[in-house]
């Protein structure tokens, strides 16, 4: 167990900023006055972007919680509810990047245990949930993204990472140290969910003088 990376604690208050109010007037506007209290999950992950945004750890406190539920018009119990439920809502502080292996059937068939095991090779955790001692990165086990024609999958915060080895998680690693954010998407050869190497099949296209 990482001892070295100490958590923040809960603040005693929460206050959405000029950002957060920006996004969260948009997001009124899409519902009713009297059904306001269906905004409770964009209103949470406005909640975890500023705190990410201004501490460099996106989670959830309570008092954000309780914030909500007093904007929102809902009883407190309801919110903790929906952020429970909900494995995108992290209700402690976590690193700065959010390591998200997906480890579902066909992520699994294509080497993400490889992927598990140089994610904590690289940043010294040594089991899902934990932070690393420097406070950088988190590792969570999640269930399939969606993205399974590019499996394995490494989602880091919001942004997918795809068809990952140990080599590439190394090097995926390494740059989010250095402060640089490299580009989401695949990483062999093929544009977004196409063959790698590029199409295989209808390469022509038919002309009128074919038909």
């Amino acid at each position: 167990m990482n001892s070295a990376w100490v958590p923040p604690p809960q603040p005693n208050d929460f206050v959405f900023d000029v950002e957060s109010e920006s996004e969260i007037a948009v997001v009124l506007k899409k519902y009713p006055t009297e059904r306001k209290a269906s905004a409770v999950m964009p209103l949470l992950y406005i909640a975890q972007k500023q705190m990410g945004r201004r501490t460099g750890s996106a989670w959830i406190p309570l008092q954000a919680m309780n914030e909500i539920a007093k904007r929102l018009e809902m009883a407190p119990i309801r919110v903790y509810e929906v952020a429970s439920f909900y494995t995108m809502f992290n209700k402690r502080p976590i690193g700065r990047y959010h390591l998200q292996v997906c480890t579902t059937t066909p992520c699994w068939l294509r080497g993400s245990d490889e992927v598990v095991s140089t994610c904590k090779h690289e940043t010294g955790i040594n089991h899902f949930g934990e932070t690393s001692a420097d406070g950088l990165f988190t590792l969570t086990e999640v269930e399939c993204l969606g993205a399974c024609a590019n499996a394995p999958i490494l989602q880091v915060d919001d942004d997918f990472y795809e068809d990952m080895d140990a080599d590439s998680v190394q090097k995926l690693i390494a740059e989010l140290r250095s402060g640089k954010k490299p580009t989401p998407g695949p990483r062999v050869d093929r544009l977004n969910s196409a063959p790698e190497g590029g199409r295989k099949t209808l390469l022509t296209v038919a002309t009128p003088s074919d038909k």
